[in-house]
């Protein structure tokens, strides 16, 4: 999947022009790309139009305009395209209380190490996690987390073939698992590896 280039990007007068057409876009394909797994752990997985939106909106409330803050934002999110060979996803543990989500987090220490894919009968793939910086402690993690599951040659032409795809959670105390993936969601991800 190519990445975004500042040709890809509206100006920031004609995005507020776009902008609510082409939030209703991007909501209604995201729709395709969510994965609730267990009653507080949500996927979203990542694409280039997801990447897309998220940079318009940065340079729209950020303002930004200028060629230098364009680049670092493109920097900034890029690295959440698939390339191909993989699928990148934002994980997010989603615990509205302030002090109960302060309790779960600490609890849920590495968790993001232990969030899986799994292609047919393939072994499951494990995250690679926050490959941009750290975001967790010896004392808790973080409620946003950044994953990419790299798939081998094999995995992603069974994947195109039609064979089931699931996401799990195997941390000591949180065991969910999403198995196979609704036929909509199996398709999004598949998309990605082209």
């Amino acid at each position: 999947m190519q990445k975004l280039t500042r040709d890809d990007l509206y100006s920031l007068e004609r995005y507020a022009e776009l902008r609510p057409e082409f939030k209703a876009r991007v909501l209604e394909h995201k729709r395709n790309r969510v994965v609730p797994v267990g009653p507080m752990a949500t996927l979203y997985f990542e694409d280039r139009l997801t990447m897309q939106y998220q940079v318009q909106e940065m340079l729209r409330i950020e303002r930004i305009f200028e060629p230098e803050g364009i680049a670092e934002e493109l920097a900034a999110y890029n690295p959440l395209i698939p390339d191909g060979s993989n699928w990148k996803a934002t994980f997010m543990i989603e615990v509205p209380d302030p002090e109960e989500r302060k309790r779960v987090l600490a609890q849920l220490v590495g968790i993001e190490d232990r969030v899986w894919v799994q292609v047919g009968e393939f072994e499951r793939v494990y995250a690679i996690a926050d490959e941009d910086m750290d975001r967790a402690t010896q004392d808790k993690t973080s409620s946003v987390h950044f994953l990419r599951f790299e798939l081998t040659p094999d995995m992603v032409a069974a994947a195109k073939q039609g064979a089931m795809i699931g996401v799990g959670i195997e941390h000591d105390l949180y065991r969910h698992q999403v198995v196979p993936l609704a036929d909509n969601l199996r398709a999004a991800l598949v998309a990605d590896l082209d």
